[in-house]
């Protein structure tokens, strides 16, 4: 077998990326494997993975030759778990990557493409602490931060090249992908005559850019509160689904001395895995629905309300017309319209 070039993708999931971005990485990773197919050098070296993290961690593609390669669909959990994100990777590396001995040449030094468009939801400093140690000068790391939500100076903890990608374009996204595929295949070249070797292509058009690490302070925050994600099921289907809200930056929104708005992006069904990838020993977090701007209609059967409290404290899409029923607790009854706003529980983004 010829000495491979191990690529890992390590994605945030969590509840801040679903909708566009979540799509966008979906698609641009398809075409990063269709490219690097078509690429003789390529096909005969890299080999790719895929871990994910939310609240916990998964690797949703083992690392396989690129031959074999299927691109997956990403599912979503709660919370930014960034240390379990780290952790899962490290026992990948350990398991996986063949390192070069007397009798035989092992891996060319790593790439991982870190993703994220938020803040840690945990204490990372014992996984960078580990990372610092024991990986941070065999593997080449590139963390790209999906808008300027992310925590870039912890990120630089982890590694020099920090990328800031603010374009939600989808021809950005293209060509932000693009760039990485490049990026890949220029380095799986270059190793043959330098192990050592590792360099970012030039990145055009403003899209992408290097960060400054040295102006950029670290976050440590536990909850991401640049988005509000408040957890939902439909009572028709029993399905999850989530209500996004994006902080607004539009003064005319903010009502009632409030200084904090989060406008409704949208609402967006999961399915179960939405549970097994969350973070089961996070902190309760509260907001008041006077924050909140806008309400959707069910993403699963169509109710015209979503965002309906049941005594249980579950929230559930309700037909207005009908004796509803709460689908976490099984109650009964019609919903009213009261006074003033209520607080509701929200996820940790």
């Amino acid at each position: 077998m010829s000495r491979r070039f191990p690529v890992y993708f390590l994605i945030d999931i969590s509840e801040s990326m679903i909708g566009e971005p979540i799509q966008q990485v979906e698609e641009g990773l398809a075409n990063i494997i269709k490219e690097l197919k078509m690429d003789p050098f390529a096909l005969e070296t890299v080999w790719v993975s895929i871990i994910i993290f939310a609240g916990s961690a998964k690797t949703l593609v083992p690392l396989q030759e690129i031959v074999s390669f299927y691109p997956p669909k990403f599912p979503i959990g709660s919370g930014t778990s960034l240390s379990h994100g780290l952790g899962q990777l490290m026992f990948e590396l350990r398991r996986n990557i063949v390192k070069t001995t007397m009798e035989q040449k092992g891996d060319w030094k790593p790439i991982v493409f870190l993703f994220t468009d938020g803040v840690p939801t945990d204490d990372t400093r014992g996984a960078i602490a580990e990372w610092q140690k024991n990986w941070k000068g065999s593997v080449n790391m590139v963390a790209v931060a999906l808008g300027d939500q992310t925590d870039v100076g912890l990120l630089g903890q982890l590694t020099e090249n920090v990328l800031f990608f603010n374009d939600n374009k989808s021809s950005s996204y293209k060509e932000f992908f693009k760039w990485v595929t490049a990026s890949i295949k220029t380095n799986s070249i270059a190793v043959e005559q330098n192990p050592n070797h590792f360099d970012l292509l030039d990145m055009e058009g403003g899209t992408l850019s290097k960060v400054d690490l040295k102006k950029e302070p670290t976050n440590k925050t536990y909850v991401d509160d640049h988005y509000v994600v408040i957890a939902a099921k439909c009572q028709n289907t029993k399905r999850p689904y989530l209500m996004k809200y994006r902080k607004t930056k539009d003064q005319s929104t903010l009502m009632w001395g409030q200084n904090t708005m989060y406008k409704l992006v949208g609402a967006f069904q999961v399915d179960q895995s939405y549970y097994e990838l969350s973070d089961e020993t996070r902190t309760t977090h509260s907001i008041h629905t006077d924050k909140l701007i806008g309400s959707p209609t069910c993403p699963c059967c169509g109710n015209q309300i979503a965002f309906a409290l049941c005594q249980c404290g579950g929230i559930h899409c309700i037909d207005i017309h009908s004796v509803n029923t709460c689908p976490w607790c099984g109650n009964q009854g019609r919903y009213g319209v009261g006074e003033g706003g209520f607080n509701v529980d929200r996820t940790q983004g």
